[in-house]
């Protein structure tokens, strides 16, 4: 079994909701079962700023699959939830982004994992931490110290 990290996030449509909806769907995947998973987070928009605020989380999956396999059931997650890949960054009823796939470094046309930007964005490590701060991120450095060097503005974590 592998070990992946999946980052999940929303802002359209009940955010919360697609998102916890979507964990329950990872835990449905053939060959694969869902372990530990962060709280929600609340945060800015990256791209376009008039939208909806996000909710993001971190879900650790245990799965069986290979990495292009695993890419393909996220993406009929999300096609589950209506999603539309419009304009970069802009709003989404769920996004699923294949963060970690064990230690390894992959570099596809159609998937590059570590995910490119990793050490740059809040609302993914700060959930990430939460499941494990001691992570190492392929080529890039450890979760915790990735999450403290990072200048973006935090993001909140959800009562």
């Amino acid at each position: 079994m592998i070990t992946a990290y999946v980052g999940l996030g929303s802002n359209l449509d009940h955010p919360e909701e697609q998102l916890l909806r979507a964990m329950d769907e990872l835990d449905c995947i053939p060959e694969s079962w869902l372990g530990r998973f962060s709280s929600l987070y609340v945060s800015a928009p990256m791209g376009p700023q008039n939208q909806p605020d996000y909710v993001n989380a971190v879900a650790e999956l245990h799965t069986a699959l290979p990495a292009l396999a695993l890419l393909d059931a996220l993406q009929d997650i999300e096609n589950a939830h209506h999603r539309v890949r419009g304009e970069r960054w802009g709003p989404r009823t769920l996004d699923l982004d294949l963060l970690l796939y064990s230690q390894e470094v992959i570099d596809l046309e159609r998937l590059k994992v570590p995910h490119p930007g990793i050490a740059q964005r809040p609302f993914v490590l700060q959930p990430l931490a939460e499941i494990d701060g001691d992570l190492q991120v392929p080529g890039v450095g450890r979760v915790r110290d990735l999450l403290d060097a990072c200048k973006a503005q935090a993001a909140r974590r959800m009562q």
